[in-house]
């Protein structure tokens, strides 16, 4: 045979090889992606043009695979989607971490609220090494880092009874800090700023505290919705850490507007700019941060200390032998795509094969594990570059398998972004959590959740903030009839303990004579509303089946 016929039979399989070689480098491209040269050498070349056929009729087909090519993986659960068949393949063990450290936010609070100014701790650094590295760090920022022994308190403190949550936050910083960094230069607010991300919230998006602040950048209700995040019953934006962040940065520079210190900012951002301002006429006229802290708020008074106390830490972590996790997957290897249509993080999880706890962490803003899709309100889903080839490259089947998924399991999912948004409801005489949840259609623990309450007693007059699930409107509030107790029509079991109301009883006496038994109970056991009760009406005193 000439070598002009082997060319020529040689050159389609040279070629669908070309498609190959140039279909991979449109894959995903990550750091761990596999050189060619470690690629295994396929013997059989026949076999090899059957896949690549097959691979560009999949890419052909204007809709992606269809629904049926979604096949279950029998010996494991999940679905074996093809896509990226290089892709990198990431320790996701830190993003564990990540997700573990939530109980870390309380502990950073607490180290906050609960700061004693003239505590000591061990002496672990000397004083005379501490004020010269304070003095480099004040040269290289525009915060003031003079040496004090308050500050020198709090450094020490940090460095003994919370070495382990410095540390830890070193490990979860890699994964946020690219992201901050970005955005707080493109306000031109200085780098330094990222550290107060860890003592707002131990890098927790999803930390909320004592009085309802939420997010990486703890921002209440009022002020968030004034820098347009978004706050429903499925989605929280003040846990979106790039829309927060963002937010953090806009409400920073404009309060450095106002005081033209960075130290009287921070303050600021805790306390609000009205504390501050008042401290300063307390002081004086004074505008240092350290000569006005004594007028500012308990926690205020420890909050820039607090910062400034990690900015030290942080930068002279090595020097006092803080070990840190090496992050596989900092923020910016990882990817959005707007999603379409409503879908669960489950059915992610099974269909791209990433764990629902990374999902969590990745995609904090979404309340329920639910991506919602409201018409005119575009909602997005974060995933690793891995995972984001796969979802793109079978966008189309993935939503066909959800939707039928959905309706095969005659799911409530898609009527739950039709509920109403936040309303603010004021307490009354009689009203109990358990009555308000029924009332909207919530969870107790939700409300207190929402209003960042830590048990379950409620004041005349207190305002709750509420995602009600069930329409509810004045109308039909002026109809009931809160003051007049009503107990559900229910059968009474053989057997079962019961009290006969009499003349001048009340839901709190009757509990008061059986030990164990609350208003609560009473109410719930026996479906009252109200508080005045009728003479005769028996009421169970047990949680029995009627």
């Amino acid at each position: 045979m000439t070598l002009f016929k082997k060319l020529a039979l040689l050159l389609p399989a040279m070629a669908m090889t070309l498609q190959l070689v140039a279909q991979d480098k449109d894959s995903v491209v990550t750091k761990d992606s596999l050189a060619l040269s470690k690629i295994p050498l396929i013997q059989d070349t026949t076999a090899m043009d059957l896949k690549g056929v097959e691979q560009m009729e999949l890419m052909a087909a204007p809709k992606g695979l269809a629904d049926n090519q979604l096949i279950a993986n029998t010996e494991k659960r999940g679905y074996n989607l093809k896509d990226n068949p290089e892709a990198a393949r990431y320790d996701s063990l830190w993003m564990r971490e990540l997700a573990a450290n939530a109980p870390l936010f309380v502990e950073m609070y607490d180290e906050i609220a609960n700061w004693e100014p003239d505590s000591t701790s061990a002496n672990t650094i000397d004083t005379e090494v501490l004020k010269a590295r304070l003095a480099k760090l004040n040269e290289k920022t525009p915060f003031d880092i003079s040496y004090n022994p308050s500050l020198e308190n709090v450094i020490k403190s940090f460095l003994t009874r919370k070495k382990d949550l410095m540390e830890r936050m070193l490990t979860a910083s890699q994964f946020y800090f690219p992201m901050f960094e970005q955005e707080l230069d493109n306000m031109d607010i200085p780098l330094e700023i990222k550290y107060l991300s860890i003592v707002e919230s131990a890098l927790n998006p999803r930390a909320k505290s004592r009085v309802g602040a939420t997010g990486l950048w703890q921002f209440m209700y009022g002020t968030g919705r004034m820098y347009k995040l978004d706050v429903s019953s499925y989605v929280d934006e003040r846990s979106d850490p790039i829309m927060s962040t963002k937010a953090a940065c806009q409400y920073l520079s404009k309060l450095y507007e106002i005081f033209g210190d960075w130290d009287l900012a921070l303050a600021a951002y805790n306390s609000g700019p009205g504390n501050v301002n008042k401290a300063i006429r307390r002081s004086g006229g004074h505008k240092n941060y350290w000569n006005i802290r004594r007028f500012l708020p308990r926690e205020t008074a420890g909050y820039v200390p607090a910062f400034l106390a990690t900015m030290y830490i942080f930068e002279y972590a090595e020097e006092h032998g803080l070990k840190m996790k090496n992050a596989e997957r900092p923020y910016f290897n990882t990817d959005t795509i707007r999603i379409k249509q409503l879908i669960t993080f489950d059915q992610i999880s099974e269909l791209v094969g990433i764990s629902v706890e990374e999902l969590k962490v990745l995609n904090p803003s979404y309340k329920l594990n639910i991506i919602p899709k409201i018409e005119g309100k575009p909602y997005y889903l974060r995933l690793p570059y891995d995972a984001m080839g796969k979802f793109v490259a079978n966008e189309e089947a993935i939503y066909a398998h959800v939707e039928k998924e959905l309706k095969s399991k005659e799911s409530p999912l898609p009527q739950l972004v039709k509920a109403q948004d936040r309303i603010r409801y004021k307490v009354r005489s009689g009203d109990y959590l358990g009555k308000i949840a029924e009332r909207y259609g919530v969870g107790v623990s939700q409300i207190k959740r929402w209003n960042g309450l830590r048990s379950n007693n409620l004041r005349v007059g207190q305002r709750l903030t509420i995602f009600p699930r069930k329409p509810y409107t004045a109308v039909a509030a002026k109809k009931s009839k809160p003051k007049s107790a009503t107990a559900a029509a229910t059968s009474i079991p053989n057997g079962a303990k019961v009290h006969t109301v009499r003349k001048g009883d009340s839901l709190w006496t009757i509990s008061r004579q059986y030990p164990g038994i609350t208003v609560e109970n009473l109410r719930e056991w026996n479906g009252i509303r109200g508080n005045n009760l009728q003479p005769g009406t028996k009421l169970k005193l047990c949680d029995c089946s009627s």
